[in-house]
């Protein structure tokens, strides 16, 4: 069966909702707010236990890191991000699921071609592009400081 353009854009209108940018900003700011604030208060826990400050932090992030692949394995972090969207992602959290959720959906490949191979799917690119901008930003400092 042959659609027009005009046809399919139609149905595709007709069966994707519109979404509202005020209120998925306004949800990905609470929620991305509220993961941050969790983070800030672990790593005030942690100080105030007799942690150094950079011991608080590794901690936190571990933490973070932990309870985000927790949830994402009870299906909730993925519920979470549908709602919030960008809110989810930037922090720590984000990162854990986005490691998490390719690890565990392609578990029944195996080990080694589905979780191995698929884990970095999502957050291979981060990675890289991330320690790129890292170096790059590195010598730029490296030659204002010379400058």
């Amino acid at each position: 069966m042959e659609i027009s353009k005009k046809e399919y854009s139609d149905l595709t209108d007709k069966k994707s909702p519109n979404s509202s940018t005020a209120k998925n900003c306004t949800w990905a700011f609470f929620v991305g707010g509220f993961i941050c604030m969790i983070g800030q208060a672990l790593t005030e826990f942690f100080n105030n236990m007799g942690m150094t400050l950079p011991d608080s932090r590794a901690w936190t992030s571990i933490v973070l890191i932990f309870f985000g692949v927790l949830l994402t394995a009870m299906g909730i972090y993925g519920k979470m991000a549908k709602k919030a969207g960008a809110g989810t992602l930037v922090p720590i959290t984000g990162f854990a699921n986005s490691v998490a959720a390719p690890a565990m959906e392609y578990k029944s490949e195996g080990y080694i071609s589905g979780v191995g191979a698929k884990m970095f799917t999502i957050a291979g690119p981060v990675i890289v592009y991330g320690t790129l901008a890292g170096v790059l930003y590195g010598i730029i400092l490296v030659i204002s400081d010379l400058l």
